[in-house]
């Protein structure tokens, strides 16, 4: 499998729309610029819909992909390796921050289980029936996956994205549901920007103190070295220092692309796996909007490579898709205000007051004007 392939297979949004929505937008009552960013939000989803004026965003979906890593049972995580399945129980329970937000915008919430490490009669079978496998190796020391594990991860992504394009989904809010995958993600930024581990280490969505980071970063530049020499094949690379759950990710962002199909970025494991898609298609960022910003180092070094400015910072790390969630009621105003504001009345043309009969010729002379004229000869000879 190539992930380069999908660069024939990705378009950039249609250019000559958004020139149309854009000049729209200079028609508006509203003076242009007035509304901020949403003007610009406006404008890419009208080229990402190929429609002026834009259509409303009334399908969008959570999409979160859950997995375990390995590397968690280093104690590089504010959870205990291998509870991952207990994050994903509590969204289907309905009591995490993610379900919250989703029933109070009445927006449905899909888990999809790439790699969690649990017993699969604990979950619902729509749940964990796409599992690739049973948690993610070490990556410090060992593969997180097998070749053919990471290339059935990444088909599981693509799958998921067409069904969801399928059934009419028109944005998705992409998230995780992990424990150790901040680690992971941050060894792929980190490896993909060329930078050092400290640089990319943060503290998680649990958050950690300072013993416990000092073993993550250092988990992060081991995995480092692994990462290094398979940098030139993106399936490689996720297989190495990735996991389940991220390839699985990777995957869904570039078909989702392929479908033209925006989709909101969370925090760090998805700007990573985004980071990992656009080595991949250097066009599918244009398909992508980065939702909030995590706090996360490495993040902010994904989110700069690919030159994507987070809508909201709350100061959110709980992850699992909240910030991301928390930005779409933007998304769908600026939706509602570029398409229901009035545009301006066109003004009427210029009245020529010296014509003084419309409907005479030119060259027409009545009796009176005949008269009038030859008493304006006699006067000017008087």
């Amino acid at each position: 499998m190539n992930l380069d392939d999908f660069s024939d297979l990705i378009e950039r949004p249609d250019g000559g729309v958004r020139r149309d929505a854009e000049e729209r937008r200079e028609r508006l009552l509203v003076p242009p610029g007035s509304l901020g960013r949403l003007d610009e939000l406006g404008e890419w989803l009208s080229a990402a819909q190929q429609s002026v004026p834009v259509r409303p965003v009334d399908r969008p979906r959570v999409v979160l992909f859950a997995g375990d890593h390995g590397v968690a049972e280093l104690d590089v995580s504010g959870r205990a390796a291998g509870s991952a399945h207990e994050l994903v129980r509590a969204v289907l329970d309905g009591s995490s921050p993610v379900a919250v937000l989703a029933r109070r915008f009445s927006v449905p919430v899909r888990v999809v289980d790439a790699g969690l490490d649990c017993d699969p009669e604990l979950l619902p079978e729509a749940v964990v029936r796409h599992r690739v496998r049973r948690g993610s190796g070490r990556i410090d020391v060992e593969d997180a996956l097998t070749a053919e594990e990471a290339e059935q991860a990444v088909r599981l992504g693509m799958r998921i994205a067409d069904e969801e394009a399928d059934s009419g989904t028109d944005l998705v809010v992409l998230g995780d549901l992990s424990v150790g995958g901040t680690t992971a993600a941050s060894t792929l930024i980190a490896a993909l920007c060329g930078t050092d581990a400290s640089v990319v280490t943060g503290r998680g969505g649990a958050g950690i103190d300072d013993l416990a980071w000092m073993r993550k970063c250092a988990a992060i530049r081991d995995a480092l070295r692994r990462a290094r020499p398979v940098l030139g094949d993106q399936v490689e690379l996720l297989a190495a220092v990735g996991g389940a759950d991220l390839a699985a990710m990777t995957g869904f962002l570039l078909q989702s692309a392929v479908r033209r199909m925006p989709v909101v970025l969370d925090g760090v494991v998805s700007a990573a796996c985004a980071l990992v898609a656009q080595r991949a298609a250097f066009r599918a960022p244009d398909w992508w909007l980065a939702g909030q910003v995590s706090g996360e180092p490495a993040q902010a070094k994904a989110l700069d490579r690919m030159a994507l400015t987070p809508l909201l910072d709350h100061g959110l790390t709980v992850g699992e898709g909240s910030g991301a969630l928390l930005a779409l009621p933007l998304v769908q105003a600026a939706a509602a205000l570029a398409a229901e504001l009035p545009e301006r009345a066109e003004e009427a043309g210029p009245v020529d007051e010296d014509r003084e009969d419309a409907e005479a010729p030119a060259d027409a002379e009545t009796p009176a004007d005949a008269e009038t004229g030859e008493a304006a000869g006699a006067g000017s000879t008087a």
